[in-house]
């Protein structure tokens, strides 16, 4: 899955954070845009539905929530990283 993750990412893929703004502002991926998980059904419209969206949180469990809310959204290539630490190295 990592690969898949990384060639995603270096295609271009949205890279979505539903953590806290908290937990975000401490370490993040490079370019990645956060959208807590309890905000993101009334904050759709900021992810595009052009692009390959990648989700993560800290261990998995609020991206596998973030990436059915995202599917049963409209949003068709979506896939959830897991945590942080389990994305590929910055690019």
């Amino acid at each position: 899955m990592a690969n898949l993750v990384q060639e995603k990412i270096k295609s271009g893929a949205f890279i979505l954070d539903v953590r806290t703004l908290e937990e975000y502002d401490e370490e993040h991926y490079p370019d990645s845009v956060c959208i807590p998980v309890n905000e993101l059904p009334s904050r759709l419209t900021e992810i595009p539905k052009d692009r390959s969206i990648i989700v993560y949180c800290a261990s998995g469990a609020r991206s596998a929530y973030a990436a059915r809310i995202l599917k049963a959204s409209g949003y068709a290539d979506v896939l959830n990283a897991g945590g942080l630490y389990d994305l590929p190295e910055a690019i």
